[in-house]
């Protein structure tokens, strides 16, 4: 990752909020192509999603800091942990539907899939259902996709789009 990056606690408390903030501050500040935005997980007495955003230069770096000022928000140096979960990144609008390991790879910037309780390295043939949420997280300097094995011999990211709130039924 690059040392162009801010960091924003927004104060948003699960990540499908923070999903949707990263994405409309984007847009927004009219953030180039091949931006890193994160999410990062804060624990301790008010656990919270923060955000980052890594910029390709200082120039976009300053810009987007006042842009976020205009917008009552607290830019940060640096993001606040080295595990962000990518949700904003290169390649990521072609991850829709079914891409195999292979494409996946090459159109995007995800370095490496790794699939929950199998050895080794997927397939590059092997077929991905994006769900259209692929959502990979920062491993040192790799940006790292968990998958699982879904029906009929393909994957499945690990984290779902709609995931079922805890104690949703009581």
């Amino acid at each position: 990752m690059s040392s162009h990056v801010i960091g924003l606690d927004a104060g948003t408390s699960s990540l499908r909020e923070a999903d949707h903030l990263l994405v409309t501050l984007a847009a927004e500040l009219a953030l180039p192509e091949g931006v890193f935005g994160c999410t990062h997980l804060v624990r301790g007495d008010r656990p919270r999603v923060a955000l980052s955003f890594t910029l390709p230069s200082e120039a976009t770096l300053n810009a987007a800091r006042e842009g976020l000022m205009a917008l009552g928000y607290e830019a940060t140096d640096g993001a606040p942990d080295a595990v962000g979960r990518a949700v904003l990144y290169p390649g990521v609008p072609s991850l829709t539907g079914t891409v195999t390991v292979g494409q996946l790879l090459a159109d995007s910037a995800i370095d490496r899939v790794t699939v929950l309780g199998a050895p080794g390295v997927p397939a590059a043939d092997l077929p991905l259902i994006t769900r259209d949420h692929v959502r990979p997280v920062w491993q040192g300097p790799e940006l790292v996709l968990a998958a699982v094995p879904a029906a009929r011999g393909t994957l499945v990211p690990f984290e779902v789009p709609d995931p079922t709130p805890c104690c949703a039924d009581h």
